[in-house]
């Protein structure tokens, strides 16, 4: 009995047990039931919107078309800057499952190196095994051939082309027109990533910087349907990308390239430009490189040897080298002083070889060791004469001299269209005391008023200045571009000159007493320029100019023959022509080149002499031609239609 009752009891308990247990299967079914519902509700109604698009993006994708890039030319036409097609050889990952036999194989066909190894192992990393990664870039057209012809023993290898930049002259004109490269992180930043979604390339110095936004153009569009993998299946809207617009220079090649020629070999710098309008005809910076290394990415050694080479061949010394201007700035300087009325034309300055402040022993000693004797404005400039600007820097004061040289742009940028321009220096006390934190020294006056010291100019500077002087007091900004082709319309249009900033003097007179003196220099028999007047068949205004480039103690005398080359003199040359109709304005300097009056005059001769007497351009020879070499001084012109012709002719 007693065991049927426990029977019963344990019967009970199980029963119980069942049933807890079932009520929290329930409880649990139900929650995870409730989880699923509200999920649902969560994904099909609450988000709806959102996860619809981004289903339909698996299906439809926009893709960008990248804009052809706009050509650059000079003005007459010639062509300086194009693209040409690239063949590059691209490799599919999820294609290649053996990928060292296969580029083992592929390098009897195609020479691959490391560096192209190593270029293809970073780009792999930000793209999809499917997509197509450059294993080579640029092949010539007998690897493309090769290539061809064994294709089929290499499936998800293929060759593509594409767009890429070329300058077709080389290291010619290189910084002026600059160069592109691949977009870096932090051009990324500050670019419009729309437009610039399918560009792998933009402008890194130059014109190809300063011009960016005419050249690139603007990103076109392609809306293609894809499948789960992202592959596409077809196009099924396109909007065409709008190509670069084309630059026409101011820019003449045929001098540009004399010019180079002049300096070949030389760490100099030549600036040459229209008085009148401000075109910039010749902007040579030696030694040069060539840009076309630059647009895929120069190799490291390559590019160790350009940055570490001591002439410095990617410095732009015409825009971005500053040198002490030395006498060439004396013309301006005796305008000081013919404003200011601490000198007239006839007052004369006795020159004995050295000058002394009033109450110093201290001599600043003159160019010429016995002296000019008696100097009055035009003979002061016609023998560049240094102690007649110690006396007159000294009555004229920092404080005028700064004011007034500030006038004619020195320690100021011009604003040429290009990038990377130094704004050179114009010393003042306020500077002085603010940057060296000293008090302004007398005999630092003297020293400017001579352009030496602190004053720094640049080649273009000086051109620029030297323009404005030949204008009387009318100011050009000087520019490199002077048209814009958009080859979309078909239309050409130039761009408008500044309007003419005017420096005006207390007598209009005083610009044809400073004129007359650099006539001197380069005609009288005395002026330290006469070699190159000499049977000139036009009449050129100039004045020589030497830089120091380290000090000379006071009982000592310069001797470049107890000097290494790089402590020689700058040499200076500074001109325009002709002088009662000036075309042409002229800055030459030649680093280390000594004396002004015969190194860097003579190359600024013959640079106005090539520009302005085209008939005797044959006769005209550089260093290299008196050697017997042979120079390209042509280039082949782009072929335009007659529309364009005509429409070019009315622009200019």
């Amino acid at each position: 009995m007693a065991t049927n009752i426990r029977f019963f009891l344990d019967l009970i308990n199980i029963r119980k047990t069942y049933n807890h247990r079932l009520i929290i299967a329930w409880v649990l079914m139900m929650i995870a039931l409730l989880t699923i519902i509200i999920r649902l509700i969560f994904l099909q109604i609450i988000n709806h919107d959102n996860y619809t698009t981004l289903s339909e993006n698996n299906r439809l994708k926009i893709l960008p078309l990248p804009p052809i890039r706009g050509l650059i030319y000079d003005r007459n036409g010639i062509l300086l800057a194009e693209n040409r097609v690239s063949y590059n050889l691209n490799l599919i990952p999820e294609q290649v499952p053996d990928f060292e036999p296969t580029v083992q194989a592929l390098s009897k066909i195609i020479a691959i190196d490391s560096n192209d190894l190593a270029q293809f192992q970073r780009e792999i990393r930000q793209k999809r095994r499917f997509e197509a990664v450059p294993l080579r870039l640029h092949l010539t057209e007998d690897e493309v051939a090769r290539f061809s012809v064994q294709s089929y023993r290499f499936p998800g290898i293929e060759i593509s082309s594409s767009w890429s930049r070329y300058y077709p002259l080389g290291p010619r004109g290189v910084h002026a027109i600059g160069y592109v490269g691949r977009i870096n992180e932090h051009e990324l930043k500050v670019i419009d990533k729309h437009n610039y979604s399918g560009s792998n390339y933009i402008g890194k110095i130059g014109i190809e910087k300063f011009y960016e936004n005419e050249l690139h153009g603007k990103v076109g569009f392609q809306n293609v349907e894809t499948n789960v993998q992202g592959r596409v299946l077809r196009v099924l809207e396109r909007t065409a990308a709008v190509s670069g617009k084309n630059l026409y220079l101011n820019l003449d090649l045929s001098v540009q390239q004399f010019a180079e020629d002049l300096v070949k070999d030389q760490r100099a710098a030549i600036v040459a430009m229209e008085p009148n309008t401000g075109a910039i005809i010749v902007l040579v910076s030696s030694p040069a490189y060539d840009p076309n290394p630059f647009v895929n990415g120069i190799d490291a050694d390559s590019y160790r040897l350009l940055r570490d080479s001591p002439d410095r061949p990617l410095f732009d010394r015409a825009i971005r080298g500053q040198y002490p201007p030395g006498s060439t700035i004396k013309p301006i300087v005796s305008l000081g002083g013919l404003e200011y009325g601490v000198r007239t034309e006839q007052s004369r300055t006795w020159c004995r070889g050295w000058y002394s402040l009033k109450g110093e022993s201290h001599r600043y000693r003159d160019w010429k060791k016995s002296g000019h004797g008696a100097m009055n404005l035009h003979s002061a400039i016609e023998q560049s004469c240094d102690v007649y600007f110690y006396s007159l820097a000294n009555d004229l004061g920092i404080d005028r001299l700064h004011a007034f040289m500030s006038r004619f742009g020195f320690g100021q940028k011009t604003n040429l269209d290009i990038s990377g321009e130094a704004a050179g220096l114009m010393p003042s006390k306020e500077w002085k005391e603010r940057t060296r934190h000293r008090a302004w020294f007398a005999g630092e006056t003297l020293i400017v008023g001579i352009g030496q010291g602190f004053m720094l100019s640049t080649p273009l500077q000086l051109a620029v200045a030297t323009a404005t002087l030949s204008n009387s007091g009318v100011y050009r900004q000087p520019r490199l571009v002077f048209a814009i082709e958009d080859t979309n319309s078909n239309e050409t249009s130039t761009l408008p000159f500044t309007k003419p900033a005017k420096i005006t003097l207390k007598n209009q007179n005083f610009w044809q007493a400073a004129k007359t003196g650099m006539e001197a220099v380069t005609h009288s028999g005395r002026g330290t320029a006469r070699r190159i007047g000499q049977r000139s068949p036009y009449r050129l205004a100039g004045k020589t100019g030497t830089a120091q480039v380290v000090g000379i103690k006071q009982d000592e005398r310069y001797n470049a023959r107890k000097l290494a080359k790089k402590f020689h003199d700058h040499a200076w040359f500074i001109a325009f022509a002709p002088v009662d109709n000036p075309k042409i304005a002229v800055a030459v300097i030649v680093e280390n080149g000594g004396g002004g009056s015969q190194i860097a005059a003579p190359i600024a001769k013959k640079v106005m002499d090539f520009y302005l007497l085209p008939e005797s351009r044959e006769q005209l020879t550089t260093p290299a031609q008196e050697q017997g070499q042979k120079l390209p001084l042509k280039s082949k012109k782009i072929k335009k239609t007659k529309k364009t012709k005509k429409r070019r002719k009315k622009t200019t």
